[in-house]
């Protein structure tokens, strides 16, 4: 069976089981009757492209999921990013009720509250599995909806690309040194440690990126990872694609739905909602694990040279972060409250996995 065959069904199946349970949703012969589930029609503002067809598309899954199962009384319009509101706004525009709901990545919104970006990923923090982990059963999603409070969010986990790659380099990198001016785009926390390392870190969205680095305004530029990064046509111009992409171990993308209106909506279409959440949760990563190595050895084979990162920047921007994750700590309050549970589910996480499934992913990939 093929593998979207067989998730197509499988969805279909989750569907109709559900729908037995709502009151009309599978007999349309009560369709219309007093006591029914009422139609209810929701906007969801995207923060991505719908050309980022894996990430964007997490949300078509969880619209066209609530959709089937409740009959179509629950329906959810996507809109890409720019549409409704700009990408990097999204958070606004659910918390104002500008929008019902929206799919986005917090770590874009860490210039109102560093905290916000356990919600995503942290520079050497948790893998997807990791921080699919610490959300569902160590205690992250409740310190997360504790801190969405604060901005009349409820956040449910959305997605996640995996390990990103560490970018696109015009020149070859053979040491610490080799940072120092180098321009880059990259936003967020792992440019603020960059710039720590002596980079200078550009903030640019994915359609400005290819121009500058043609133009040489850029050195350097990170995105997603291979499937992505394909489409924009980087390695045409940076032939240098290091890995890994130390800040972005495990990036997970959240629905955000604003919490008066997640308050009005009847119980039962709660937990369609939050049913389709986590499909679409699992599915991406999925994705990603598909299309990515296909995309990978189509790149090499057009010329691109793949290089890890040396061992001194890899130090030298692991120590950056930790120093900068104990500073933000001893000035915020919310920072430090998560970060004290995340650090601890972090280190025993390290354990674990150093035991048993580095060890065996490490025979796989290196056994004659």
């Amino acid at each position: 069976m093929q593998r979207r065959a067989f998730l197509k069904g499988a969805g279909a199946g989750l569907a109709a089981t559900t729908a037995l349970a709502l009151p009309g949703c599978g007999d349309k012969q009560t369709a219309g009757k007093t006591g029914d589930l009422p139609q209810i029609n929701w906007h969801l503002a995207s923060s991505f492209p719908k050309s980022l067809d894996t990430i964007y598309g997490a949300a078509n899954v969880l619209a066209e999921r609530v959709a089937k199962i409740t009959a179509g009384r629950f329906n959810i319009r996507v809109h890409a990013g720019g549409e409704l509101v700009p990408g990097l706004q999204v958070l606004d525009a659910v918390q104002q009720g500008t929008v019902e709901c929206g799919h986005t990545a917090s770590y874009y919104y860490v210039g109102k509250n560093m905290a916000l970006a356990f919600d995503c990923a942290l520079p050497f923090g948790l893998t997807a599995r990791q921080q699919n982990a610490w959300m569902h059963a160590g205690g992250g999603i409740e310190l997360m909806r504790e801190l969405f409070t604060k901005y009349n969010i409820v956040q449910f986990p959305g997605g996640n690309t995996g390990v990103q790659m560490g970018g696109w380099f015009r020149e070859e990198l053979k040491s610490l040194e080799d940072l120092k001016g180098l321009k880059m785009r990259i936003p967020g926390i792992g440019g603020q440690i960059m710039a720590k390392l002596g980079a200078v870190p550009q903030t640019l969205a994915g359609g400005d990126i290819y121009p500058s680095l043609e133009r040489g305004a850029l050195d350097a530029a990170e995105w997603v990872g291979p499937y992505d990064d394909e489409k924009l046509g980087f390695h045409k111009i940076a032939k240098h694609y290091y890995y890994p992409g130390w800040w972005e171990g495990g990036p997970q993308l959240s629905f955000y739905i604003n919490k008066a209106k997640w308050d009005a909506l009847p119980e039962a279409y709660q937990q369609v909602f939050a049913t389709a959440c986590a499909e679409a949760n699992a599915g991406m990563l999925a994705e990603y694990d598909y299309k990515n190595p296909q995309a990978l050895m189509r790149l090499v084979k057009q010329g691109v040279k793949l290089h890890p990162y040396p061992q001194d920047i890899m130090l030298a921007a692991r120590d950056a972060a930790f120093q900068l994750y104990d500073a933000e700590a001893a000035n915020n309050p919310d920072f430090a409250r998560i970060y004290r549970e995340w650090k601890a589910f972090r280190d025993n996480q390290i354990q674990w996995f150093r035991v048993a499934e580095s060890t065996y992913e490490n025979f796989l990939y290196y056994a004659k």
